[in-house]
């Protein structure tokens, strides 16, 4: 992805920058990836699908493979049989949380004020909260 980006630079269909922070993490998984990866830590591919339930095995790997090239998670091979890979958060990756836990404020006030004003069905939590908030 990175390398798309800036090929999308070279012909200038990115501009400025918040074109380029939504070409890097934009899309319909890679914000709640990074955001299993900054609130719970390392992960190993298994345990981020079980948090993601509704993400496909494919659709994973491209959206962990994008944000690699793009330098906001480290995928670290360990030489063991079976092979054991982790995902984790590199700087850049970390220094995208305050920016999350603002999204995720603003869409709970936004939640509570206009679409759930009147109750939420179910009461069910969505993929990006969490109680240790």
């Amino acid at each position: 992805m990175a390398t798309d980006i800036k090929d999308r630079i070279n012909l200038k269909e990115i501009n400025c920058e918040k074109e380029l922070t939504l070409a890097v993490i934009g899309g319909k998984w890679k914000l709640i990836i990074l955001w299993h990866l900054g609130l719970d830590g390392t992960k190993r591919f298994s345990e981020l699908k079980k948090l993601i339930p509704h993400i496909t095995q494919k659709m994973l790997t491209n959206q962990l493979r994008e944000l690699e090239e793009d330098q906001l998670v480290l995928r670290k091979v360990y030489a063991e049989v079976p092979p054991r890979v982790e995902y984790s958060l590199t700087e850049y990756g970390q220094s995208l949380m305050p920016v999350l836990r603002m999204m995720y404020d603003w869409g709970k006030n936004y939640g509570e004020n206009v679409i759930w004003k009147d109750g939420r069905p179910g009461e069910e939590e969505g993929p990006l909260s969490s109680a240790r908030l």
